[in-house]
């Protein structure tokens, strides 16, 4: 059930920032309307399931949501240099590497010589394909290249973010249900103090609110799928949707691509499928 979990996530998250785009908006609108959406999906869920909260419950779900914002807003901006069928695939390979890197070392989620290998042979075959579907025909000019280097700089700081919103969660082994309220109202305030002097408070924020029902959904059965199958396997299944994101970014919103480039992300996807599923085996 967990890796049933985690494609879901891989879904929802995959058509977050496709939906985003079209629905329009900067950045930091973008950013505000997901954590509405988010909170209204988490004041909803805590009604009709009412977990069980305590005060270390409760902060540890804030600190998650506020560095998710950091994560998500600043995704966002980079695609303002790169582009989503760029930025996607690369976002994606930096937090497989920081996710399993705490999963493995710290949790210590893959015990035997079998899963260590099969692990390391997935982790290395969706990164691959990560790096192909991102991976240009052409050089670009001195302002593709100063754009590049924007873009990574902002990605890792989106990263940074990402990868601390879920291993905290699973670090102090807060539940799914449980982490949702307070992880959006940290989204919420985080979005809040790092948008405000942007004016966020638009038709676009108010269009985004269904990214972050999305978005929400996805959050849930990610974090539900955390203490089944660890967060090495779950959070690498969930960015399987890497595919919808970077196949979407081409043929849906028209980001340009030669054919070689587009051989090289319909490999980078099956790449990325194989390693995934591969993934699915290193659970005990």
């Amino acid at each position: 059930m967990g890796i049933i979990w985690a494609l879901i996530t891989a879904v929802c998250w995959g058509s977050i920032v496709l939906v985003s785009e079209k629905l329009g908006g900067d950045f930091h609108s973008q950013t505000f309307g997901m954590t509405l959406g988010a909170l209204l999906f988490s004041i909803v869920a805590f009604f009709i399931v009412q977990p069980d909260f305590n005060i270390t419950v409760f902060a540890i779900g804030i600190v998650s949501g506020i560095f998710w914002v950091i994560g998500q807003r600043n995704q966002f901006a980079s695609v303002d240099y790169l582009g989503v069928s760029k930025i996607v695939p690369l976002s994606t390979g930096l937090q497989l590497f920081g996710t399993t890197l705490f999963g493995v070392i710290v949790f210590h989620e893959w015990k035997t010589t079998t899963e260590i290998i099969i692990g390391i042979i997935a982790i290395c075959a969706i990164i691959a394909g990560a790096l192909l579907t991102s991976r240009r025909s052409e050089q670009g000019d001195e302002k593709d290249k100063q754009n590049f280097k924007k873009g990574l700089t902002i990605l890792l700081i989106s990263t940074i973010g990402y990868v601390t919103y879920v291993v905290i969660i699973r670090w102090f082994e807060v539940n799914g249900w449980q982490a949702i309220l307070p992880q959006a109202v940290g989204m919420f305030i985080g979005a809040l103090v790092l948008s405000f002097k942007h004016k966020p408070f638009n038709k676009y924020s108010v269009r985004n609110i269904l990214t972050g029902l999305i978005w929400s959904t996805g959050n849930l059965t990610l974090l539900l799928s955390l203490p089944l199958i660890g967060i090495a396997t779950s959070f690498s299944l969930s960015q399987t949707g890497i595919i919808i994101s970077t196949l979407g970014g081409i043929f849906l919103l028209g980001e340009k691509r030669s054919k070689k480039e587009i051989i090289w992300v319909i490999s980078g996807c099956v790449l990325i499928i194989a390693g995934g599923v591969m993934l699915g085996f290193t659970k005990s």
